[in-house]
């Protein structure tokens, strides 16, 4: 069981992976292909189930991580295409650069920081409930 102010603040953290992954979508329409087993844009009730993009972000503990715990955002590509290094550095700058804008909006007055923990991206910093 889970504690339904874990489950609201979560909601809160997907509704802006959802808007990372509109973003995403519209900015590389039609650079590269759609995996042949991925239903096209739009095609199901969550973003991260369809189209070129999947943005996720899990809870870690942050075991051997300067950052500590937080969530760890996955981003992931669904083509069978090479996606050139370059390429995944930008998509990677681009979600960081838009999670600093939108994660204060769904949780004003939280310290929250996006920092690159080793390869990946991480939430980290005041991730506290409020009153529970």
């Amino acid at each position: 069981m889970r504690h339904h102010s874990v489950i609201a603040w979560e909601a809160r953290l997907d509704s802006i992976m959802a808007e990372i992954d509109h973003f995403l979508e519209e900015k590389y329409h039609g650079q590269y292909s759609l995996h042949p087993a991925r239903p096209r844009r739009g095609k199901t009730a969550n973003p991260s189930h369809d189209g070129l993009f999947s943005i996720n972000a899990n809870f870690t503990l942050g075991l051997g991580s300067n950052a500590g715990k937080g969530y760890i955002v996955d981003i992931r590509m669904v083509t069978l295409e090479n996606i050139p290094d370059h390429i995944r550095d930008e998509i990677r700058d681009l979600v960081q650069e838009k999670l600093r804008q939108l994660l204060p909006t769904q949780f004003p007055g939280s310290d929250l920081q996006v920092d690159k923990d080793g390869p990946v991206l991480k939430i980290h910093g005041d991730l506290s409930l409020g009153k529970v």
